[in-house]
């Protein structure tokens, strides 16, 4: 990762069709989408784009390929494949795309191919969701704030994924609040056997309350750590339990019955 903001000599502004195919980036890839359910609402919300090779290879086989040179470009080409995927699936909630915060340099610069993306394409900005991931480390905290305060005031919707797995924990809500805090797949594993997870949990739903902030519950692969985070106070819900990323393709979703003997209001 870049050891500073200062832009390197190839950073400028993409056109979409430079990176369509990879052109812009000197290797292609496509996406995956996984669904966000609102199980209160039985509906799907959005869909979390996410890298894959083009014979579906994994995201860490894609990264592999991504280093200091190239980062800036792959953040934008991510920006373009997955808007115009989106587009293309008919994809009527909101589409969440992994932002590298240390690929920023000047939001206002980087923010033009997402809305050209989104003009060629016809998908509407508001439409747009970008995920800043916790566990990446952040080189320049005060770049980051006026990152997410920008992409707020240009329409974008912004969440926090892998919440309580990084670096910054805390210190990050501090600095900025995002529309959504996803929380990280580690404190929810087996939480309906963790008194400690538990208790982790009800006070972090707590602190979103209070901050007006949506939870989500990422990860979530079994219907006991289900019934409990639905118990706790979950509506939002992304994990294999209710449907494995589609390669190009939107998935069929399982909604799991309410647990026997609850009443949950929606």
């Amino acid at each position: 990762m870049p050891e500073s903001t200062t832009a390197p000599s190839d950073y400028q502004e993409l056109p979409c069709a430079a990176c369509t195919k990879g052109q812009a980036l000197g290797f292609d890839f496509s996406m995956a989408f996984q669904p966000i359910v609102d199980v209160a609402q039985q509906r799907i919300v959005g869909y979390e784009a996410l890298a894959r090779g083009l014979n579906g290879e994994s995201a860490a086989q894609v990264m592999s390929q991504v280093n200091a040179q190239n980062l800036y470009r792959f953040d934008q080409t991510c920006r373009v494949k997955a808007i115009a995927l989106a587009a293309e699936l008919g994809i009527t909630g909101y589409v969440s795309i992994n932002f590298l915060p240390n690929a920023v340099y000047r939001p206002e610069l980087c923010i033009r191919t997402t809305l050209a993306a989104a003009a060629r394409y016809n998908f509407p900005v508001e439409r747009i969701l970008f995920e800043i991931t916790e566990a990446e480390h952040v080189v320049d905290k005060a770049h980051l704030r006026d990152i997410i305060r920008y992409y707020q005031n240009s329409g974008f919707r912004t969440a926090l994924d892998d919440f309580g797995a990084g670096y910054a924990g805390l210190n990050m809500l501090a600095s900025f609040q995002p529309d959504i805090i996803k929380i990280d797949r580690e404190l929810l594993s087996d939480i309906d056997a963790s008194p400690v997870k538990q208790t982790i949990i009800r006070h972090t739903l707590a602190l979103c309350r209070e901050l007006n902030l949506t939870p989500l519950a990422e990860g979530v692969e079994t219907l006991a750590e289900y019934y409990y985070l639905r118990r706790a106070g979950f509506n939002l819900f992304q994990g294999y339990l209710f449907a494995r990323p589609g390669f190009e393709q939107l998935p069929d979703v399982y909604w799991p019955a309410e647990e026997p003997g609850t009443q949950l209001s929606k």
